[in-house]
């Protein structure tokens, strides 16, 4: 199986590949399943946080308002011990612009806010979240992998999101009907020795109703 990074050329049937993050608008179109931000990640920024010790990557899980996602990611970073520097203010920075990319396609009132440090093969099978869509970033490692299925079963062909692109994805809670049938699922990696940072968004209409 190939776990590379190759900055996406093609993707599959239903997934919109922008150059701007602008482009994402096409994720509110119908019959688009997917759509993936291509961007390279900032060199120096890649070799400092790819460095960082994995007890020093930030990892949490919050629900809040948008307004709060700066706030709350720099007080992430201080509580996990990632280093003060101009990486982490780079880091702190994307966070906050993703989140109001998101909030501006989606018109949440909230966020759950996640930032996952994974070592072992977490949600490696192929599948669609219970959420309305979803932003995911992955910071550090491989990229969530994606592929069309017809019958729920492992897709055929395996596209993976490079290193540093955000990916929007559809949930089963999206209104349009049928399903596309994009299943996703992180990057088996356990005996690999790789960590991977992954940055998660999903809406949450009321923090009361979440669990």
């Amino acid at each position: 199986m190939n776990l590379g990074r190759d900055i996406v050329t093609d993707a599959a049937v239903g997934v919109s590949v922008a150059d701007t993050p602008e482009g994402l608008c096409a994720f509110q179109r119908p019959g688009c399943a997917a759509a993936i931000w291509r961007r390279r990640p900032l060199p120096g920024f890649q070799s400092w946080i790819d460095a960082l010790q994995p007890d020093r990557l930030p990892e949490a899980r919050v629900i809040l308002r948008p307004a709060d996602i700066r706030a709350a990611a720099l007080q992430i970073c201080e509580a996990s011990g990632t280093p003060d520097c101009g990486e982490r203010g780079w880091l702190i920075d994307d966070v906050a612009a993703l989140a109001n990319l998101f909030v501006g396609l989606m018109s949440t009132p909230y966020l759950r806010l996640r930032f996952d440090v994974v070592t072992t093969n977490a949600c490696r099978k192929f599948h669609i979240d219970a959420v309305t869509a979803r932003l995911v970033c992955t910071y550090r490692g491989t990229g969530t992998q994606y592929g069309l299925s017809t019958d729920g079963a492992e897709p055929n062909r395996i596209f993976t999101v490079p290193t540093g692109a955000p990916i929007l994805l559809r949930g089963t809670l999206w209104p349009e009907r049928p399903r596309s049938g994009l299943l996703h699922r992180s990057p088996p990696i356990e005996g690999t020795g790789e960590t991977r940072l992954v940055f998660v968004l999903d809406p949450v209409s009321d923090p009361e109703d979440e669990v």
